[in-house]
């Protein structure tokens, strides 16, 4: 699918976005082993591609008329459920819909349905869905990444044009590198949060998944900006414009890229080549403190989900065990029912370290130690334009190839700084891996820099 190639088509009558709908639901029907919606408007996303095929017709086309997306199915739109991937939210349906997505359908966009991933967004391998796993686009026997797997599935496999999803240690990029698209973590507060479902609110973004960096801008520009409903929500300073002189282009020391794989080093260095051949002037950069990138996120994202899911007590909402089924009080039997594995246990995380005798020994140390991260990333971006590294350390692995925890969570050692940085970052395909798996390189920029990371990306794409 190419959605501005068929946008010319649509203006010009040449084709209807009725059958552009129609294909797209047809193709999810045959790709249900892929596992990657939860929900199918058929009648709904029929009924809007009709009202766009009239506004067409009329020469009123909005911006993303006729665009197909799918939404992770944590973030709520009204008449649709919203699941979170969860036994607890099982039937669940929204009062609201999210900014971005109301921004995207008086946009023209038409909502396919919802994706599925790892429950409420824990997990890097969308393997925790109560639902079952996504597969991988192009071997099943891996995964596609996580948490967002079904969104950047739907794009990957083009059962859409393009697909939210949400971010909170790298939920986008991860599985737009193992999927082979684009993915896109904004700057925090860039776009708003209001009607995405909290896991760790100072770290969590919504992001993009598209095919091309045009469709991907596209998203961009309709969806960012202040919202009245999102406190955290931002207007960004005047676009940021590139210094005069060469381009430059920070990366990692060898060392630090020595535990990836070595189809992924190659990759990078052959990115880095091509910049260098461009005229760009390369830097070798250390980001200081990168060996505590892992355990601050996980402290402050397990402390934060602690609070958040708090309100999923099977009382005000979501499941709940009959009074009579439970064995002790209401509240713990349905959490206890509702609730996987890797919530649980980072429930339970959280939970200890922001206990009275764990507080000031872990979730402050990561306080302090997340403005140490910023700091350095805004002392490396005084020398630099974008710095630019691996998404992951390896392609897609196998499904149930990785059963320790811990491990699973070092799959996010490249994205996580993003995150805590609250700075933008944007994965980009870069080619594939022997076996065929596709392989992606991320390019990190100073806060409100996503239009010339976007610039930067088709100039990788031009020299491919």
């Amino acid at each position: 699918m190419e959605y501005f190639a068929d946008r010319d088509r649509l203006s010009r009558g040449e084709a209807t976005v009725l059958d552009r709908v129609n294909g797209s639901l047809t193709r999810i029907n045959e790709h249900q082993d892929l596992n990657a919606f939860l929900h199918v408007d058929s009648e709904g996303s029929r009924q809007r591609a009709a009202e766009s095929d009239e506004r067409f017709a009329s020469g009123l086309p909005r911006p993303l008329e006729g665009m197909t997306l799918a939404v992770k199915d944590n973030i709520s739109v009204v008449g649709q459920p919203m699941t979170c991937a969860s036994a607890i939210l099982k039937g669940f349906r929204p009062v609201y819909t999210a900014t971005s997505v109301e921004r995207l359908l008086d946009a023209g966009a038409i909502v396919l349905g919802k994706t599925n991933l790892d429950e409420f967004a824990m997990g890097s391998s969308n393997e925790t869905s109560a639902f079952g796993p996504v597969l991988h686009p192009i071997d099943p026997l891996r995964v596609p990444g996580g948490s967002s797997g079904g969104s950047a599935v739907a794009v990957a496999a083009d059962l859409c044009d393009v697909a939210l999803g949400s971010e909170t240690g790298g939920s986008v990029r991860q599985p737009a590198a193992f999927c082979g698209i684009y993915g896109l973590k904004p700057t925090y507060g860039r776009i708003s949060r209001y009607g995405l479902t909290a896991f760790a609110s100072s770290l969590d973004q919504i992001g993009v998944f598209s095919k091309t960096v045009a469709d991907m801008r596209a998203v961009f520009d309709v969806v960012s900006g202040h919202d009245p409903f999102d406190s955290t929500s931002v207007v960004p300073p005047s676009p940021r414009q590139r210094t005069d002189g060469p381009l430059r282009i920070g990366i990692l020391p060898p060392e630090t890229l020595a535990p990836c794989d070595d189809s992924i080093r190659r990759a990078h260095d052959d990115v880095v080549e091509q910049f260098r051949r461009s005229g760009a002037t390369i830097e070798v950069v250390t980001i200081p403190h990168a060996d505590i990138w892992i355990p601050t996120y996980f402290i402050l994202a397990t402390a934060e989900a602690s609070s958040n899911l708090a309100r999923f007590d099977g009382i005000r909402y979501g499941l709940r065990v009959p009074e009579d089924e439970a064995e002790g009080d209401i509240i713990t039997a349905s959490r206890t029912a509702g609730f996987g594995k890797e919530v649980k246990r980072r429930i339970m995380l959280g939970t200890y370290v922001l206990s009275s005798g764990s507080y000031d020994a872990y979730y402050r140390k990561a306080q302090k130690a997340r403005r140490l991260i910023a700091d350095a990333y805004t002392s490396i971006y005084e020398s630099v334009d974008f710095v630019v590294m691996p998404t992951t350390p390896t392609t897609a692995f196998l499904r149930g190839g990785i059963t320790d925890p811990v491990t699973m969570w070092l799959s996010d050692y490249f994205t996580v700084s993003a995150n805590i940085a609250g700075i933008p970052a944007l994965s980009v395909p870069v080619g594939h891996d022997a076996q065929g798996l596709p392989i992606g390189m991320q390019i990190q920029g100073p806060m409100f820099s996503e239009e010339l990371i976007f610039d930067l990306a088709e100039r990788m794409a031009a020299q491919q």
